[in-house]
């Protein structure tokens, strides 16, 4: 006789993780819908309690709590940080620059492996900001928008320094109690428990695969928190956007919009902003350790939230598709929405280059950035060493190369396609550009 009684539809719905969505009109009833697993090893279904890491969804409350010290005479917006944080090293950059990425400061998550450190190594908040005050000069011209996960960072330690406590103190005190937010929580150390934390996987060509590392970015970039919790977050906001005596965005009082790296959205105090005609809404996505978030705030009070905990649904799309279907009628079936197939296992990585002989070319390092990288080049192929992993370079101009998510600009093209030894070169990472590397005596 079996003793598995479980419907058979429960047991598949527990065989992925899967998705929440909430949506929440201003003068209706909170709607949501849940598919999945919270834990694959626990077989624990997720819920309307279970807590996602919202990832850059966090922004915008630190960039709250920034303003919040503005209106309580804490705080500048517009005093350099330099000024607050001594060991910040680039002069004129102001707190308003940070909160609306236009500081040009490097990303210091992108740098981390340009200075030694592997996907499963542990670092801190304090591993991070050492990258940032390394930093001597502005990565882009003034007043130029570069996302900055980094500017974050040191918003948190400025609000630190002028309350003489920490983030999460600071937002359970003026946020997170206020508004009922229970479950919400800055994750600073991997040893944090987060009650009803979802865990999050990708699937493998062997099955499941936890995707989240020992850290993610620590404080403002890891808000833990149930759908029902920014929900709050964002009732508040809208409240606060109602009782403005103007028709601008969320908080423009205080931090301007300004043209963003997606236009035709703007940004400002941690949020993107939509001003087209008929279409006027604030809006966040968050990607981390395998995580992703979606939160859209309309301005007549609609409320779209997902959260994932599978790499292969983004929260982004199927929020997308539930603003097209509210839109569409009010009574939407948000169940219908998350109907997902797995992600196709991952293809084998590609390997060319690994057990062929080849020349090195020199070591070079970086002021900005501790650790070193090494060029070598085999078979009139360039290739870019770091922590022992090399990147195989594609040629894209008469000195430039480009891997995946960067690009490397020798001083000079080489003479032929076996490149010879550079003095130096430029890297330029996504968010993490104008990276001077010099060659090491040998």
């Amino acid at each position: 006789m079996s003793l598995d009684r479980t419907p058979t539809s429960v047991t598949d719905r527990l065989a992925q993780p899967g998705v929440i969505l909430l949506a929440h009109h201003a003068d209706g009833p909170r709607v949501q819908a849940h598919t999945g697993a919270a834990s694959l090893e626990l077989a624990v279904p997720i819920g309307e309690n279970t807590a996602f890491n919202a990832g850059s969804i966090a922004k915008q409350i630190t960039a709250y709590l920034c303003v919040r010290a503005t209106r309580d005479g804490l705080l500048a917006l517009d005093r350099p940080v330099r000024d607050i944080l001594p060991n910040f090293r680039i002069p004129d950059v102001t707190v308003a620059d940070l909160i609306r990425h236009r500081g040009g400061i490097r990303d210091a998550e992108t740098l981390l492996s340009l200075a030694g450190f592997r996907d499963l190594d542990h670092y801190t908040a304090d591993d991070l900001l050492q990258l940032a005050y390394r930093q001597q000069r502005r990565a882009v011209e003034p007043g130029r928008f570069l996302y900055s996960n980094t500017g974050y960072l040191l918003l948190a330690e400025v609000l630190t320094q002028v309350h003489g406590a920490g983030l999460q103190q600071i937002a359970d005190r003026q946020v997170f109690t206020p508004l009922g937010m229970t479950a919400a929580r800055f994750k600073t150390d991997p040893r944090d428990v987060i009650p009803g934390a979802a865990a999050s996987y990708h699937v493998t060509a062997d099955g499941w695969q936890h995707q989240q590392r020992p850290v993610a970015l620590p404080g403002p970039g890891s808000l833990w928190s149930t759908a029902a919790d920014l929900d709050r977050w964002f009732e508040y906001l809208w409240e606060d956007w109602n009782e403005s005596a103007d028709d601008g965005l969320p908080h423009g009082r205080h931090v301007d919009y300004w043209p963003s790296d997606h236009p035709p959205f703007t940004y400002g105090p941690g949020l993107y902003g939509d001003t087209r005609p008929g279409r006027t809404a604030v809006f966040h996505y968050g990607h981390e350790q395998g995580f992703s978030a979606a939160a859209h705030l309309t301005r007549a009070g609609l409320r779209v939230i997902c959260l994932s905990n599978h790499s292969g649904i983004d929260a982004a799309q199927v929020s997308a598709a539930a603003r097209a279907e509210l839109a569409r009628t009010l009574e939407a079936d948000l169940s219908k929405l998350l109907h997902h197939q797995p992600s196709p296992p991952p293809t084998v990585a590609d390997r060319s280059g690994a057990d062929t002989p080849h020349i090195p070319l020199g070591t070079y390092t970086c002021d900005e950035v501790p650790g070193t990288l090494r060029l070598t080049c085999s078979k009139s192929s360039l290739y870019l060493w770091r922590r022992g992993t090399h990147d195989c370079l594609t040629r894209t101009g008469a000195a430039t190369y480009a891997a995946k998510g960067y690009r490397l600009t020798l001083p000079t093209a080489p003479a032929d396609d076996s490149a010879s030894m550079p003095d130096s070169f430029i890297l330029d990472l996504d968010r993490a550009p104008g990276l001077r590397y010099r060659r090491q005596p040998d």
